[in-house]
């Protein structure tokens, strides 16, 4: 299976554009953004995502949570998912990795070496 489709989830604005920058003109991924986890829940149906990455901290749905409303959908219950967080602490990124995420990327992200990032997790976890 190959990366080509990326859903994120991010409420900030500044970080969700520099990241789609960094993601669709850096690393030429399919990029559809979204701002919660109730958005990101109910886009991911039509956008069909390879991957989604997704902010722990989020008003609403925060991304925990919205992880565990997407593996109740049958086309996404293996679908893999990377939480983006400051949080990054052994504890809570092995809690993260419990929830189903198969890694965790420390924000503040480096724009210039995030798609190599994912795509490292992706091949290392994925294929």
């Amino acid at each position: 299976m190959s990366l080509h489709r990326i859903m994120y989830a991010e409420d900030e604005p500044d970080i969700r554009e520099i990241a789609t920058l960094a993601l669709s003109a850096l690393g030429g991924f399919e990029v559809e953004t979204c701002s919660s986890g109730d958005q990101v829940v109910e886009l991911a149906k039509r956008f069909l995502p390879d991957l989604i990455l997704l902010d722990v901290m989020m008003p609403g749905m925060d991304g925990p949570t919205a992880l565990e409303h997407l593996r109740q959908e049958p086309e996404f219950a293996n679908t893999p998912v990377i939480f983006m967080t400051a949080k990054v602490m052994v504890e809570e990124v092995d809690r993260f990795k419990e929830l189903g995420a198969i890694d965790v990327i420390a924000k503040p992200f480096d724009a210039a070496t995030l798609a190599d990032h994912i795509r490292e997790i992706w091949n290392a976890d994925v294929e």
